[in-house]
């Protein structure tokens, strides 16, 4: 068994001191761009402010016979381009797969002082964090990079599921977590060839009338697939202190019900979601940053309660401690995105807020 103060030492002779807490970061959405397509390379700079997190895709999507062009396309991008607040991030190929070893060797000690985070596809447990956490820390030391990389990894299994509390405390390294609705279906033998979102089949309906007609005309309700999922992934976050965020949502004409599922995740607990579309961006960005109302609403508690302690009641609202917290939580939020973005800046009039 590990000491908890070992989590504190580097991995590998050479490599940097880990980091003690994850640093918030907006990153309402993450983008997604194949580097082996020079029309999306084409686009990065233009999506340089427009995304808080630009993703060099090398796994799925990216056929076998591009995966060494995206992985030098991903290179060459990070080396000609100034990504400024914007974060670069890169999803390499799962760990069992003949491509892995070259993708970590050569971003990290090439491009290593430009990446921000490495998603891991397909994690199942804490041994698969403790591979690449070994791994990276040695290439870290190789290449003298003195920032150490940090992983999100993505919950595709049910194991990895089963497992998410010991994959979230692995390792200093872990950002996040995202949801891998698509894989995660297929390994659960869920009945849904959708990429996320709901189901029309997956739903409650209302009893029968009293006469017992059960052929009556009844209402029903779909519900939401990755609920559970998704709440439990919050909470083992939450637990370790790291980020989750919802994965893709497959469907890009139907921005509505996108919207939708983003806006659940939001109030559940996700800070951001993946776009595969630059139209999935602006959805993000409007769910994942909250109203210029609900921020004026939560200053208004914090302004009245002072230090939080007691009750006070505000337009026939109690008001308390867990209330407070609750505004605390929006605040925080809304002056983190008014930093990176002037027109909600503008919007959250948040001057003078500690």
């Amino acid at each position: 068994m590990r000491s908890p103060k070992d989590f504190f030492r580097p991995l590998a002779i050479g490599a940097p001191e880990p980091v003690r807490e994850i640093p918030f970061r907006p990153s309402r959405m993450i983008h997604f761009f194949d580097p082996s397509n020079a029309k999306m390379v084409a686009k990065v700079p233009d999506m340089i402010g427009q995304a808080d997190v630009l993703l060099g895709n090398l796994e799925d999507a990216i056929t076998v016979d591009n995966k060494e062009a995206a992985r030098e396309g991903l290179v060459q991008v990070a080396r000609d381009t100034e990504f400024g607040d914007t974060q670069l991030w890169t999803r390499v190929n799962a760990l069992d797969s003949p491509w892995v070893l070259d993708d970590l060797t050569t971003l990290v000690t090439e491009i290593g002082d430009r990446l921000d985070v490495i998603m891991l596809p397909k994690i199942e447990g804490a041994e698969d964090i403790h591979y690449a956490d070994r791994l990276v820390a040695q290439l870290e030391a190789r290449a003298g990079l003195t920032r150490p990389l940090l992983f999100h990894a993505i919950l595709e299994t049910a194991r990895g599921v089963a497992n998410v509390e010991e994959i979230c405390l692995a390792s200093p390294r872990m950002q996040g977590l995202s949801l891998g609705p698509a894989d995660l279906a297929a390994d659960r033998r869920m009945k849904t060839t959708r990429v996320g979102g709901g189901h029309p089949g997956y739903l409650v309906r209302q009893d029968p009338p009293e006469d017992g007609d059960i052929e009556a005309p009844r209402q029903t309700a779909q519900q939401d697939l990755w609920h559970y999922t998704i709440s439990r992934m919050v909470d083992a976050c939450g637990m370790a202190g790291i980020l989750p965020y919802y994965g893709p949502f497959g469907d890009i004409k139907d921005t509505v019900a996108c919207e939708d599922q983003f806006r659940n995740a939001y109030l559940l607990g996700c800070v951001g979601a993946w776009s595969l579309h630059p139209v999935q961006i602006d959805i993000a960005k409007r769910v994942f940053s909250p109203e210029p109302e609900e921020v004026a609403w939560a200053k208004r508690v914090v302004d009245e309660m002072g230090d939080g302690a007691g009750a006070v009641m505000i337009d026939g609202k109690m008001q308390d401690d867990a209330t407070y917290k609750q505004c605390l939580v929006i605040l925080d939020l809304a002056k983190a995105l008014a930093q990176r973005d002037a027109d909600l800046a503008e919007a959250y009039d948040l001057e003078g807020v500690s």
